[in-house]
């Protein structure tokens, strides 16, 4: 069975996490990866000209932004709706109450995991219209994990 996981990334804020999940979403073998809001885009290949934020994707991501299948999106509304339409479960990555825990998560393939901004998570809208939401329990202090290190718990646990 093919595991279709496709991951939108809305507003991620440090070009470093991005480029962590991209070479995570290489490892595991993502579909595809949607950048939306503010969240920073690789250069495209052969690009003349690269930003600061380009460059530090690329250190992270140590080429697994050609590597993987991504694309920058401007209609997040378009994406939730095309996602609907072609059965792929829309599954929000988030710590809130009621979130289901990610070790009792079963997935269905394919599916769309979607993974918010640092400090303010995952925007109210995507939760709105999303499958379901899951979340990583946490046993210390703190109360979430930086993105990218949550975004690799979740995708390799989402794929087993």
């Amino acid at each position: 069975m093919i595991k279709e996981l496709f991951l939108v990334l809305h507003n991620i804020r440090s070009a470093y996490n991005v480029g962590a999940i991209l070479r995570t979403a290489d490892g595991a073998g993502v579909t595809r990866v949607y950048f939306s809001g503010y969240t920073p885009v690789p250069a495209k290949k052969n690009k003349i000209h690269i930003s600061s934020a380009e460059k530090m994707i690329a250190k992270t991501a140590l080429g697994a932004q050609e590597s993987v299948d991504w694309e920058k999106i401007n209609d997040l509304e378009n994406l939730l709706k095309e996602f609907k339409n072609k059965k792929i479960k829309i599954i929000s990555l988030e710590s809130i109450n009621g979130a289901t825990n990610l070790k009792n998560f079963k997935a269905q393939f394919p599916l769309a995991l979607f993974l918010g901004n640092e400090v303010d998570g995952v925007p109210k809208e995507i939760l709105e219209n999303s499958d379901e939401i899951i979340s990583i329990p946490m046993k210390g202090k703190k109360e979430s994990l930086n993105v990218s290190v949550a975004a690799g718990i979740a995708i390799y646990e989402i794929l087993k």
